[in-house]
């Protein structure tokens, strides 16, 4: 089956070629995929699936009906927003959108999907399980999961697949990592209230940026203190506001950032944590404070049975080299991780780096991939679809999660 698989991505790979350059020069930001959204119920009823589309508001479903007609699925999830950034590749097809550019391969990822949809419906043989194709929006701003979960996307999914290009791996190349892969994502609100006075008589008032400043330094300071180091935290301030003139003792000051985390336990405790903190530093000073602690996304944690299903499909496809082992997880964050509070998932990296030129890295105006990446990606969550069927679809589907 995998050199069937192989032969058909192979005899499909202009086309991919061309849906990718299609997708590219005409990105779309957040929650407006409408055109992409057309475009892929296009392909995909082409393809002979069942397709709905308006799902999680501009997102589309796909749907490869197996032999046995189960109710169960395994769901592929690839996402198509793009960043609002000014493209500065000089590619023929580069960005017609103007500040708008699949900076962060979100094309490649939905080239991906397509490719698998009609490598599988060209098999000539059912497979023996359902797939289920999720084309997501609003990746980037962590919301369109959550939109596509709520409009029943996770329903009968016994496991789902996704993938993430990679451009500090060669085109080629799959990179697997087993548990953590990506970080919680929260975010902080903090505003400290003192009192306002005259910039020459500071004892008479209450000083929120003074304040403001020994709470950056005492949370970053308690990180390395009170938090395991094993346990990785980061919190950024990126945004500070306050003050009303230079000569004005400042009455308020708001603070805002972002807490990246990759542990289950440690996330659950940082909103309390913080607060301690704050509450430590404002009262001998006779200040007040608020903070508001949103919850984001939850780490990407992948499963370890369909973690070692994409594994042995790679390795099995591209040989020992064409695999690496991730060694470190990412704090970037990916909303992959809310299907995984719904079923059992795995996410790879699909190797896109050039072996002859730099490499720029995602989200930057020059971001560009070896498109011969997508043909790696294809037959990977192919090959792997149909092993997960093929092999253990009791024992995946004994793991899904409530």
């Amino acid at each position: 089956m995998l050199t069937q698989i192989k032969d058909i991505a192979a005899n499909l790979a202009p086309r991919f070629i061309e849906i990718r350059r299609h997708l590219h020069s005409h990105p779309e930001l957040s929650g407006q995929e409408h055109q992409t959204a057309a475009y892929v119920a296009g392909v995909l009823s082409s393809c002979g699936l069942q397709v709905k589309e308006g799902v999680g508001k501009v997102g589309v479903i796909g749907e490869l009906r197996g032999e046995n007609r189960s109710a169960r699925s395994l769901a592929i999830r690839t996402d198509m927003d793009a960043l609002p950034i000014h493209e500065r590749t000089g590619l023929e097809f580069a960005s017609r959108q103007l500040g708008v550019m699949h900076a962060c391969g979100h094309d490649v990822h939905t080239t991906v999907g397509l490719g698998t949809a009609m490598v599988l419906a060209q098999l000539g043989k059912p497979l023996p399980g359902n797939v289920r194709f999720l084309f997501q929006p609003a990746e980037e701003v962590a919301q369109g999961a959550n939109w596509m979960i709520n409009d029943g996307a996770m329903k009968d999914v016994a496991g789902v697949l996704s993938v993430h290009v990679f451009p500090s791996i060669q085109a080629g190349m799959v990179g697997i990592r087993y548990g953590a892969l990506t970080a919680a994502a929260d975010d902080l609100e903090i505003t400290i209230l003192g009192e306002s006075g005259h910039g020459a008589r500071p004892h008479e008032a209450v000083d929120a940026i003074w304040i403001a400043s020994q709470v950056i330094t005492t949370v970053q300071q308690a990180i390395s203190r009170t938090q395991n180091p094993l346990r990785p935290v980061v919190l950024t301030i990126g945004q500070i506001s306050g003050g009303r003139a230079p000569n004005v003792i400042a009455d308020q000051v708001k603070l805002l950032g972002t807490v990246r985390s990759l542990h289950p336990e440690t996330s659950a405790a940082l909103p309390d944590w913080i607060e301690r903190i704050v509450a430590g530093v404002c009262q001998p000073y006779g200040a007040r404070y608020e903070v508001n602690y949103q919850r984001g996304v939850p780490s990407v944690q992948n499963d370890l049975a369909l973690t070692q299903l994409l594994e042995s499909a790679a390795r099995e496809a591209w040989g020992d080299g064409g695999i690496v082992m991730i060694q470190e997880p990412s704090l970037g964050a990916e909303d992959f991780s809310m299907y995984l509070q719904h079923a059992p998932g795995s996410m790879f990296r699909l190797g896109v780096g050039f072996r002859d030129r730099h490499n720029y890295p995602l989200h930057h105006p020059q971001f560009a991939v070896d498109e011969t990446s997508i043909v790696t990606g294809i037959v990977t969550l192919a090959y792997a679809a149909w092993q997960y069927w093929q092999q253990m679809p009791t024992s995946y589907e004994d793991v899904t999660l409530s």
